[in-house]
């Protein structure tokens, strides 16, 4: 897998896309070969996919999280299951401990999971699925993992961001896609727009013409005191650094200077210390994502204390229709239970 999107990818397709079609098209038939006919162990409990199309951020992690809180809310015992940022625990599966665990071993979007639900990190689902319903869970999200799981999905809701959507169309390694939107789209079972803007329309299109269910969200900001009328430092390796700038200026914060990571960015000293230097030389407040934030944990001094002073801006998904949640959870439960009397 790439570990880096080029920017390429993000525009409309030039010469660079069509020069890897060849390749691009052995490796969507490969991926698409693998959605067809995997072998997919049906595990004893209900199983959500939140998946996406491409690689890079889509807005999964807080969806994940909301439809956690939804199914708690109904009674069930959730469990998320994450392989982790690049698979980074090997061995059994891994159950996640916010309080001891850091973000190199498991993966920051598993530590933000946390929060919300026991998560079990492991690069094999089916594993994680049985440490998790040993842990007493009855409901099980799986976070990622649409194209590649080896379990049964019950649930699969996709997840576009608006602004990016799928990018110039074409799959790796000429796009970000990791398969045929056509055969993704016969794989899932809803389709979720994060977020504004016009770049989802051809999922959309697709997802209408396949019949599939369509919800729409947004990311609700949750700022701390301190960054309203303030002139900051904004820092960030997510997906998308420029949403979370944006995050900042619609929150009220002057984005003086923009520093932007790679994906899963693990900070350095060197990276801690050379922005508390350019914050304190231009006297700015310092702002980031929750993500970043459990990067700069259980490392040395200088990221202890820009853990210490760098204001978090959180985030949470909030669906246009509030019922949305639980009617994604409930036709959930429902597969699964046709599933059992299919035995």
């Amino acid at each position: 897998m790439v570990s880096e999107a080029p920017p390429f990818w993000w525009g409309d397709a030039d010469w660079r896309a069509w020069a890897l079609w060849p390749f691009s098209a052995a490796y969507g038939a490969v991926a698409a070969r693998r959605l067809r006919n995997a072998p997919r162990e049906k595990v004893p409990a209900p199983v959500l996919c939140v998946g996406n199309l491409t690689v890079g951020g889509s807005g999964k992690t807080p969806v994940a999280i909301a439809l956690a809180g939804q199914a708690a809310a109904m009674g069930l015992k959730p469990g998320i299951l994450s392989r982790g940022h690049g698979g980074s625990v090997s061995g059994p599966p891994h159950l996640v401990d916010p309080a001891h665990d850091s973000a190199r071993h498991v993966g920051d979007e598993p530590l933000l999971l946390a929060r919300a639900a026991p998560v079990a990190v492991s690069a094999d689902r089916a594993a994680g699925a049985r440490a998790l319903l040993a842990r007493g869970c009855d409901f099980l999200i799986m976070d990622d993992g649409f194209q590649s799981a080896r379990i049964h999905i019950d649930y699969a809701l996709i997840v576009v961001d608006a602004r990016r959507g799928i990018g110039n169309g074409h799959v790796i390694p000429g796009g970000p896609m990791r398969a045929g939107l056509t055969e993704q789209m016969r794989h899932a079972d809803g389709v979720l727009r994060m977020g504004e803007g016009d770049a989802a329309n051809r999922v959309l299109r697709q997802a209408a013409r396949a019949g599939r269910a369509f919800f729409e969200a947004h990311v609700r900001a949750l700022p701390p005191e301190g960054i309203a009328g303030r002139r900051c430092l904004a820092f960030a390796g997510i997906g998308d650094p420029g949403k979370f700038f944006d995050t900042v200026a619609a929150v009220g914060g002057e984005v003086a200077v923009a520093k932007s990571f790679g994906d899963h960015h693990f900070y350095s000293e060197f990276d801690a210390q050379d922005l508390l230097s350019t914050a304190d030389a231009q006297g700015l407040e310092i702002v980031t994502t929750a993500k970043d934030a459990v990067r700069l944990d259980h490392g040395g001094e200088a990221m202890a204390e820009l853990k210490r002073r760098a204001k978090v801006i959180e985030i949470e998904a909030v669906f246009d229709i509030a019922s949305a949640p639980r009617a994604i959870v409930a036709e959930t439960v429902e597969a699964w239970r046709r599933r059992r009397l299919e035995k």
